[in-house]
């Protein structure tokens, strides 16, 4: 059983597609987290060293009691069950969503005064989705009966197309009677709710999963979809899984985290469970799996997140005297912490410091085009993307990467430029 949508909006979004991104637009709206029924994994195994480039990431690093990126974060909110009967009323409020200030983006359920519950469900739909690669998160679960953080995706075109058919990838799912499992499951036509196909890991030396850290990640390629606690390989779904169902895997889907309390599956709070509850999330990584020929390597999607941004590791990128007038050169200098230094990576491509952009100059092409910083415009003359094997930050309309100017050694007040790519120190930039 499904909650009604509400009526879908229309924004831009970006479409992640293994080593390759898109702008596309469409609806966004949200559906609940069904329970599954388990059924056979295969046996546990080291997940595979082909996993490539960092395409994509949310690091959370913002500073304590901010909220998640709005540029990649919408908020589902209200209570009524979400069609599992559950009993929390999802807020925008900085009380159950909100950055640390250690690195993490903290999702907590609370008991108000009145008896009723309040958790946070944030999803990426209309801003990021991706086809394909590795999906990874490291969490640290909450904890007690009735508790039911969830890591999971559904079907971009929801809900042009319903649930079921429009599929369901749950990369972790935790019931907090069952402290020590953690469930991997899809849902699609013929195979939804209970009858999803679902994989169940157990905590190899039987603790409860609330107690530390954990990666949990799915694998995911045409026609497969693997998962993992770890590193550990749990469970596997292929085409051949769904028999004569549809397979509806083979699209983009869009990321949620959400928390919540009791429902069908989980059951409900009882006397032993403790509030708040937090689910504590350090990072959600897509790396190049070559699922679409990327093979790991080259230009990849520009990790998002806010800081310095270093070359040689030893200065930072930064705006002249801190100001923000069009066409102030962008230099290199000592690193010093101060808001000229510190800048958003955003899940358009951008990078931000004091609300303007970097950009190439005149949105040129040729080697030696000064680097500055412009009013954002969303053009190609302000888009960048990474590779992080090399470290250079390269921007696509020109095919050209981020130099300090000058060549080697980099220096101080070493202004930038665009140049062909090759990789030496005054091209690599470290986050």
């Amino acid at each position: 059983m499904q909650l009604a949508p509400p009526a879908p909006r229309t924004t831009r979004r970006r479409w992640l597609t293994a080593a390759l991104a898109t702008v596309a637009t469409g609806a966004a709206t949200l559906a609940g987290t069904l329970p599954a029924a388990a059924g056979p994994a295969p046996a546990l195994g080291a997940a595979p060293a082909a996993v490539g480039d960092v395409i994509w990431s949310q690091e959370f690093n913002g500073a304590a009691g901010t909220g998640p990126d709005g540029s990649v974060w919408n908020y589902d909110t209200g209570a009524g069950g979400w069609g599992n009967a559950e009993l929390q009323n999802y807020t925008t409020s900085r009380a159950n969503s909100a950055m640390d200030g250690a690195g993490n983006l903290v999702i907590t359920a609370r008991r108000e005064g009145d008896g009723s519950y309040t958790s946070a469900r944030i999803q990426s739909n209309d801003k990021f989705e991706v086809k394909y690669g590795r999906v990874e998160a490291r969490i640290q679960v909450a904890r007690g009966q009735g508790i039911w953080p969830a890591f999971w995706m559904l079907g971009a075109d929801f809900p042009a197309v319903s649930w079921p058919s429009s599929g369901e990838i749950d990369i972790m799912e935790i019931v907090g009677k069952e402290p020590h499992r953690a469930h991997g499951t899809v849902h699609g036509p013929g195979y939804s709710g209970g009858a999803g196909i679902t994989g169940t890991y157990q905590h190899p030396q039987g603790w409860a999963f609330a107690d530390d850290f954990h990666t949990f990640a799915v694998d995911w390629a045409p026609g497969t979809i693997t998962w993992y606690v770890d590193g550990q390989r749990y469970h596997q779904v292929t085409r051949a899984s769904v028999g004569a169902n549809q397979w509806v895997f083979d699209k983009a889907y869009f990321l949620i985290l959400n928390l919540a309390v009791g429902g069908q599956w989980p059951g409900y709070p009882d006397a032993t469970t403790q509030f708040p509850q937090q689910m504590k999330v350090d990072y959600i990584r897509v790396y190049d799996n070559g699922a679409n020929g990327g093979g790991g390597g080259g230009g990849g999607a520009l990790p998002t997140g806010t800081g310095t941004i270093r070359v040689a590791s030893s200065l930072c990128l930064d705006v002249p005297w801190a100001q923000t007038h069009n066409g102030n050169p962008a230099q290199v200098v000592s690193c010093n912490g101060n808001a000229a230094q510190q800048w958003t990576r955003g899940s358009d491509g951008s990078i931000r410091a004091l609300g303007k952009c970097l950009d190439v100059a005149g949105g040129a092409t040729t080697n030696g085009t000064a680097v500055q910083l412009w009013d954002c415009n969303n053009t190609g003359a302000q888009k960048w993307t990474y590779d992080s094997a090399a470290r250079t930050l390269r921007n696509p309309q020109s095919g050209k990467c981020l130099d300090a100017k000058g060549g080697n050694p980099v220096f101080e007040g070493q202004k930038l430029n665009i140049w062909d790519c090759h990789g030496a120190a005054n091209q690599q930039w470290t986050f």
